[in-house]
């Protein structure tokens, strides 16, 4: 019966709802900020390599927490579940809800930044909870969308995760699906426990140093098979098109079409709109909030043109034909071990354990945030630790549960957040619209852009930018 209200639930805010908000807002941001996503393509590698001036973190640390939760096991078994079940026209949609979506990244991350607090130590934190507040002047809207964004990322995500992690060893012959799933749930559990109880700022260095390594490593491996069976290129590249537009099948069955499978794993992967970036963007210190808007649009781009791809045409160039039983983790190890045989399920299976334990912390410092924001301050160190126990105990019990289950509940309430956010970034846009020209006549000055919030006609009290 709970199986039956999640799918139908899915169906209803995926068929119609979300794919229609998802797209026309970030048309909407696209033409509003004139194509910011490439026309500002070189300010945002600019901006993302510039030194933080006070306590604050750096736009690049910002960007490897957003990303350690962007670039995770969505990136490997989200892909493959998407060529499976929706087919090879499933990438297409895929790229246009990053290209389009970057844009609305951009809005909602740039308000993150203005509309950012100021910590007791001299750091930063945020998020979309702040300016839905300060924009609506309506806290219970807020406070909603920040226990949706705890539900989804402390709980939803992270089981999903933690699924998607123990899946990966099924293909070994030791795997015993009573017991090993328990076994490496417990093991994960405790290394994460053991993770977060070192403070926030251990979870920054640790995804800093590990991100870069993880995804360059990934991406070269899925080049380096999309090479070495570059004669499959033109028919792959001939049926991603014509499954992407073949409009009889999509709307014949929307609900399972490469239509709704591209854009439910495509934002499952980059998050675009949906709220949860913002929360590691309000912990970068810049001197211009549009800084770290643009850094954000890279980081979406990353995660889907650069990472999502580069998995895409690993499996796709493999020979390896995609089928319901394949879907996860299992079609990726059989592409990569009609390569390079039995390495290529032990490359997979490292890569996974780097990804998921990325992932796990990044979803955690955005719960973390939200946690200060229902608070009225940062947590305390005893509901902290009382807290991060919970979350390694969910971690566990993701890896136990059933996969169809956990994708279910996790694309509900990434569809709820997003319902939310949409329209509030809509509603709120002039701000950021009005920081992007005011940055952008600054660099045409020669000038490394400051903000007054009272040149973008904010009024309000702001922590910073006054």
């Amino acid at each position: 019966m709970f199986d039956k209200i999640v799918t139908f639930l899915n169906d209803a805010l995926y068929s119609y709802i979300l794919i229609i908000l998802l797209l026309l807002c970030g048309l909407y941001f696209t033409f509003k900020t004139k194509f910011v996503q490439f026309r500002l393509l070189g300010e945002q590698i600019r901006s993302v390599t510039e030194k933080p001036d006070g306590k604050g973190f750096s736009s690049f640390q910002a960007l490897m927490v957003s990303t350690a939760s962007r670039v995770g096991t969505g990136n490997i078994v989200g892909v493959s579940t998407a060529l499976c079940l929706g087919g090879f026209g499933s990438v297409f949609w895929m790229w246009i809800i990053a290209i389009i979506g970057s844009a609305s990244a951009f809005i909602e991350s740039t308000l993150a930044q203005i509309y950012k607090k100021k910590a007791p130590d001299g750091s930063s934190y945020g998020g979309p909870a702040y300016y839905i507040e300060a924009t609506l002047k309506n806290r219970v809207v807020s406070v909603i969308f920040v226990v949706l964004l705890i539900i989804t990322y402390g709980v939803g995500f992270n089981m999903l995760t933690s699924y998607n992690l123990q899946s990966t060893f099924s293909s070994y012959s030791f795997y015993d699906p009573q017991t090993t799933p328990f076994i490496i749930g417990a093991i994960l559990a405790v290394i994460i426990a053991y993770c977060l109880f070192g403070g926030g700022k251990r979870i920054i260095k640790a995804t800093s140093l590990i991100v870069p390594i993880m995804g360059i490593t990934y991406i070269l491996v899925a080049v380096l098979v999309t090479l070495m069976n570059f004669t499959a290129l033109p028919a792959i590249f001939t049926r991603i098109f014509t499954e992407a537009f073949d409009f009889n099948a999509i709307f014949g069955g929307l609900s399972g079409s490469c239509l709704m499978y591209g854009i439910k794993r495509g934002l499952f992967s980059n998050e675009a709109g949906v709220g949860s970036a913002p929360n590691a963007s309000a912990s970068a210190d810049v001197s211009h909030p549009v800084k770290q808007g643009l850094v954000q649009v890279l980081s979406v781009f990353i995660d889907t043109i650069l990472v999502c791809s580069a998995s895409a045409f690993m499996c796709m160039s493999s020979g390896v034909q995609p089928t319901a039983e394949l879907s996860g983790a299992p079609y990726v190890q059989k592409s990569l071990e009609a390569t390079f045989g039995s390495f290529g399920p032990i490359f997979i299976t490292v890569a996974m354990i780097l990804f998921a334990f990325t992932t796990l912390l990044g979803n955690l410092f955005y719960v973390d945030q939200s946690m200060a924001y229902l608070l009225g301050r940062l947590p305390s160190e005893t509901f902290k630790k009382v807290y991060y126990i919970i979350a390694s105990l969910v971690i566990f019990v993701g890896s136990i549960l059933s996969a169809d289950l956990l994708w279910g509940l996790a694309d509900i309430f990434m569809g709820a957040m997003a319902l939310i956010n949409l329209p509030v970034i809509v509603i709120s846009s002039k701000y950021a619209i009005r920081a992007l020209n005011d940055y952008t006549n600054q660099r045409q000055l020669g000038k490394n852009p400051t903000l007054c919030a009272k040149d973008i006609g904010i009024s309000d009290k702001l922590d910073y930018w006054q």
